[in-house]
Order: structure tokens, then sequence, then C-alpha cells
């Protein structure tokens, strides 16, 4: 029998934003989802934030697993976004229509303000190049922003072990834009393992990224400055902006835990 999890009734939450649960409720909800199954994890935030509640994918191994779970085994239905940065992989753009096609749905997909055309000639040609952190934040981070005053959860497939900087990931997190806008960020994989998703994935056969098959163990955009395969002994994530310090895009990163 799935599991659920309530808290004492909610109290209003200061600032902007609908959610209903304060910063301390869902630090002691995190607490008791450690260790329960990512579709209790995802039920529960069905029945406290839809409609205002969305699945945040790029596609890869654990947003896969995430949206097989959810759109099979939860009710009501989550819808699935994705940021089209514009300079995907066709093998990405190749896999959403799978999986489209598969479950039935119809990803929405979030675009930048200017194509990259547009960009280059506002900012100059290659700014992912020359400043990967302001391309990330045109093209990924305000997208989001954006979106995120339509939601009060958001459902991603971040996971600890993906690297030093998402070691800290909790399952809830109560999150604070710069706007001060308010949101959750749920996050059902976050104890799992790189070889506890692909054996998801394979033991039922799911499409993914056939990129993964030459290399690329974490796939974002396509300049080889954002994105190659990785090397063995290498951290999942060291493809991603090789031979610089920056680890994330700043999805994750551009608004504070609270």
């Amino acid at each position: 029998m799935a599991m659920r999890f309530q808290s004492s009734p909610p109290s209003p939450v200061a600032g902007k934003g609908a959610v209903k649960f304060t910063p301390e409720e869902i630090k002691n909800l995190a607490e008791q989802f450690e260790g329960q199954p990512p579709r209790d994890i995802l039920q529960w935030a069905a029945d406290n934030f839809s409609p205002r509640l969305a699945i945040s994918s790029a596609f890869g191994p654990e947003g896969l697993v995430i949206i097989d779970i959810a759109l099979r085994k939860v009710t009501p239905r989550i819808p699935v976004f994705t940021i089209d940065t514009g300079f995907m992989f066709q093998e990405t753009n190749d896999l959403i229509a799978k999986v489209e096609a598969e479950y039935g749905l119809i990803v929405e997909r979030l675009h930048p303000e200017l194509t990259p055309a547009q960009q280059a000639e506002r900012h100059g040609p290659e700014l992912f190049r020359r400043h990967p952190d302001q391309c990330c934040y045109y093209r990924k981070v305000l997208p989001l922003q954006n979106k995120l005053v339509e939601l009060d959860g958001m459902v991603t497939g971040l996971r600890r072990s993906q690297g030093e900087s998402r070691k800290g990931a909790k399952i809830l997190q109560m999150q604070e834009t710069p706007a001060g806008y308010r949101y959750v960020k749920i996050n059902p994989l976050a104890a799992w393992s790189k070889e506890e998703v692909w054996w998801y994935l394979v033991s039922r056969q799911l499409p993914y990224n056939a990129l993964h098959d030459q290399g690329y163990a974490s796939i974002g955009c396509t300049p080889d400055c954002c994105t190659r395969p990785t090397q063995n002994g290498e951290d999942e994530r060291a493809g991603r902006w090789a031979g610089t310090d920056k680890k994330e895009c700043g999805l994750h990163t551009f608004a504070a835990n609270i």
C-alpha cells in the first residue's frame, strides 16, 4: 500500500506564491520521505500541488524514470516541460518525440527571448564560449523563472551522487527566486544511484538518448564546450563545460533554499 504523508494543517507562507506549506514543514516532510518510493513522493506532490505542479526534464535518464513513474502510476496526470535552448542535440529532439508518442502527452517547450542568431547579434558570437554563465542565464534560467510563477511545485531528476555540487540535495526543498517567488522543488530520485536509474530504464525497455551509447554521461547543449563525452573514471558531469570551473547551468542554483 502506498504511504501517504501528512503534516499538521499548513500555515500561510509570507511572500509571493501560493505554496501552502511553511519551510519548516517542508524540511520535516523531506526527512519523512527519505527511503520512500518515488511513486509515493510524486503522488504526495500531485495531491498537494496539482494543477500547479509540473515535471521539469532535460530528458536525461533520471527524467525518463520520473516521467514513467508519474504518467503510469500517479493521478492526476502531471504535465512535463523542457527548456529548449535552441542548441538541443537532434538526438534529444528525437527522444522527446518518442516519449510524447509513448505516453500520449505534449511536452511544453520553454524558449528564450532571443533565438541563437538574435543572441549572437546582440551579445556577440559564441557567447557560450566567452561567457557561459551569461549564456545559460539567458537561455535556461530566465525561461524557467518565467514558468515558475505558474507553479507551486516543480519535479526534477536531481540526484546527490551526480557530483559534488548536488550531494546536498533534499527530496523536498522550499526555494525562493530572486524576485521573491516561493515554490517547492521535488527531487524523488535524490537518493538513487546511477546504477539504480539505469536498471529501471533497461529492465523496462524504456527509450533513452542515443548519445549515452556514444559516451555522453550528461547531455546539455550542442557546442562542444558545453557537452562532450566523458572519459573512464570521470565524474558524471565532467563532460559539461569541460576545462572550466563551471559545474551547473544555474537551473538548480539561482533560487535560494529557505
